[in-house]
């Protein structure tokens, strides 16, 4: 099992925004290829304008097979073409757990 953590740093001032664009756009085309998220949230503290969501995969060729999909989805274009435009910066980290992680 891995998680994809994704950090996604919006322009200021645009988290509401982007949140609404990706609740209407992305989540009823992502959800049903990708799974249920772990986690969708917003920084509160620290780096702020941000919005940090994390992926289960089962594998990282279970990840890669998911994406290909999403990428080529009805709709996804139209959200990206929406959504990206909000944002200044997108990273991802593949995170692997220990042998005593709750999650595995």
């Amino acid at each position: 099992m891995i998680i994809d953590e994704r950090t996604y740093t919006t322009l200021p001032g645009k988290v509401k925004a982007f949140l609404e664009i990706y609740e209407r756009l992305a989540r009823p085309i992502q959800w049903p290829i990708l799974g249920e998220p772990i986690g969708f949230f917003v920084t509160e503290v620290g780096e702020l304008n941000q919005v940090v969501h994390m992926w289960r995969y089962d594998s990282m060729a279970d990840r890669e097979q998911r994406r290909a999909k999403l990428a080529v989805a009805a709709g996804w274009g139209t959200y990206l073409d929406t959504g990206t435009p909000l944002l200044l910066k997108m990273e991802n980290r593949i995170l692997v757990p220990t042998a005593f992680s709750p999650l595995k």
